[in-house]
């Protein structure tokens, strides 16, 4: 049974930003790492000892593509990181005004992209596997002008849920993390100064959360240390949400 420091990892969406984090932190313990990303910059990676591949976790051959790579290069992966999503680039978007096409793209990438990465990458975490799927707190307070996020991100954590009771008996865990807003490097390109500061004094520890705020959460899940913890939402956002 692959322990902490054992078998392949793969993060979805991570060529930048906070799934880069996760990346680096697990390539850190000495762990084969595959990133997924539509982003061609994912292949830069290589120079970091990562595996890069070019995916899009809403369509099934592609997904179904970068895991059957993967297991060429390191074997089946034991730890499945759902990180992609639409996010920064959503403009906000009062409810009435989101069109369809918009609306089902989002649902695409942030919820049905974790189920298809969740199905590919199951059969091989025989005896153990974890996967952690990143939500968000806007599925517990609701998203200003972001009914589409929020409503994927809440969906993540019904997923999260029922699939940690369909596969705990194979040694599967399955949990979630959800952070507040942090100061990636696509939110401080896109978010105005006051939306920030607000996000900070609603804190009770009132300051900026950056990427690596993040790390430790998805570690953790993703660790033995965890084996006895499946189908939970940790909230990461310096205490604005209390569950």
């Amino acid at each position: 049974m692959p322990g902490a420091g054992g078998g392949p990892v793969v993060v979805t969406g991570a060529a930048g930003g906070i799934g880069l984090e996760y990346a680096r932190a697990f390539a850190a313990q000495g762990r084969p790492v595959a990133v997924f990303d539509r982003a061609e910059r994912v292949l830069d990676l290589a120079s970091e000892g990562m595996l890069g591949v070019v995916a899009d976790v809403a369509d099934e051959d592609s997904v179904d593509a970068a895991f059957t790579r993967v297991e060429r290069e390191f074997g089946a992966p034991t730890v499945l990181v759902n990180n992609a999503a639409l996010f920064a680039d959503l403009p906000f978007t009062g409810w009435r005004d989101i069109d369809v096409a918009t609306w089902d793209r989002v649902l695409a990438v942030n919820l049905r992209g974790p189920f298809l990465c969740a199905r590919r990458a199951l059969p091989g975490m025989t005896g153990f596997g974890r996967i952690v799927n990143i939500s968000s707190t806007t599925a517990h307070v609701g998203g200003h002008q972001r009914l589409h996020y929020a409503a994927s991100k809440a969906g993540v954590i019904g997923f999260t849920r029922a699939l940690a009771r369909e596969v705990g008996a194979a040694g599967v865990t399955v949990n979630a993390v959800a952070p507040g807003s942090t100061q990636s490097e696509g939110v401080l390109e896109r978010y105005p100064r006051e939306v920030l500061d607000s996000a900070i004094a609603a804190r009770a520890i009132p300051r900026a959360a950056v990427p690596a705020d993040l790390v430790g959460a998805v570690l953790f899940l993703a660790s033995e240390a965890a084996s006895f913890i499946t189908g939970q939402t940790i909230v990461v956002d310096g205490g604005h949400v209390f569950l």
